[in-house]
């Protein structure tokens, strides 16, 4: 993923350390949790998952009070894990009240909303949750997605956590980790809804190789904001690494900014790769091809005046079924695209 936001360019992570100071009586009831929570049909007796730090997480039972940043619930809704689920964190809803696309099919109303954006994290109403664990993505080692700095300490006191690696290595790997964290949760990856979708995942995968093969196009990913245009590096970026394995001719920027996540260019220096299509990251924080159109060197791109533009989901569901649509998407674009550079 590429990231546009200045809060998030240098793919920051907010390492949540132990040990530190507690909030209080809050603190001291989220230390004495029984196990009334437990669903009926639960897997029980002890539960233990280890995660991409190499950390072992036990507890006495399978969680049933998680809280995870929102991209995270959603891929784990899709392998069936919904009850648990009681709070997120990170873009849920937009300023019409309707889903974020990163919530995939969460019902946003249903959960409680620690905070909507980057940096923004209700301790208190984390800690009123009574969290059983916490569970986030894991863009760089040891660095808990979205899990802001400042209070790090606190909400890592309240409960224990589980990072998954988002980054350098192929979104299949990634997918295939949620699920094994998803049936250690009590999920059942042999469901026909987990099975249909990892069915509509392969075949978008043959599709996206096929059309690769047959479109031979130059593909760049890239974001956009008011100062910038992003190029983003297909050799860490997990969705466009396994893009690029199954054939994508993707443009790897060769300037690549501290982090490797992309090269960040002057809006004067927006051409300098020669794209036949664009990957535009189409994430609310990113300027989209309305906003775009005012910038004469975005207009002047052969694969805008081409009209050859898709969306981009720079932080994708890892899911199948939140991935598949993706690669269907991408495998349409180059297939409808032509050479004009």
């Amino acid at each position: 993923m590429s990231t546009p936001s200045s809060v998030t360019l240098s793919r920051r992570g907010i390492l949540a350390a132990g040990g530190a100071v507690g909030i209080g009586a809050l603190l001291a009831a989220c230390g004495d949790k029984g196990s009334g929570d437990a669903k009926s049909g639960a897997k029980s007796g002890p539960w233990s998952f280890t995660d991409d730090r190499k950390v072992k997480t036990s507890l006495d039972g399978v969680p049933q009070r998680i809280v995870a940043f929102t991209g995270t619930a959603a891929a784990l809704h899709d392998f069936g894990i919904d009850d648990q689920i009681v709070g997120v964190f990170g873009p849920t809803k937009l300023q019409n009240g309707k889903a974020d696309p990163q919530a995939g099919d969460i019902d946003v109303d249903k959960v409680t909303i620690l905070g909507n954006a980057y940096d923004k994290f209700n301790v208190e109403k984390y800690a009123g949750l009574t969290p059983d664990l916490l569970i986030t993505n894991m863009y760089e080692p040891g660095a808990l997605w979205f899990v802001p700095e400042d209070s790090a300490d606190k909400i890592a006191k309240l409960a224990k956590s589980v990072a998954i690696t988002s980054s350098r290595v192929p979104l299949v790997k990634i997918i295939e980790r949620y699920a094994e964290l998803a049936e250690s949760l009590g999920a059942d990856l042999k469901a026909k809804k987990v099975t249909d979708a990892k069915a509509r995942f392969e075949k978008a995968a043959a599709s996206l190789r096929k059309a690769a093969k047959s479109h031979p196009v130059k593909v760049l990913a890239c974001s956009g904001s008011p100062e910038l245009f992003y190029a983003s590096n297909p050799g860490i970026n997990a969705d466009l690494m396994y893009y690029k394995s199954l054939g994508v001719d993707l443009i790897v920027p060769d300037h690549l900014d501290k982090g490797g996540y992309f090269e960040s260019l002057s809006w004067e220096n927006a051409d300098k790769y020669k794209a036949d299509l664009l990957l535009l990251d189409n994430r609310t924080a990113t300027l989209q091809p309305k906003e775009l159109a005012a910038k004469p060197s975005w207009a002047k791109l052969p694969a805008v005046k081409a009209g050859q533009i898709t969306p981009w989901s720079s932080e994708p569901r890892f899911s199948y079924a939140g991935a598949a649509p993706l690669i269907e998407a991408i495998a349409k674009a180059i297939e409808g695209a032509k050479k004009v550079n």
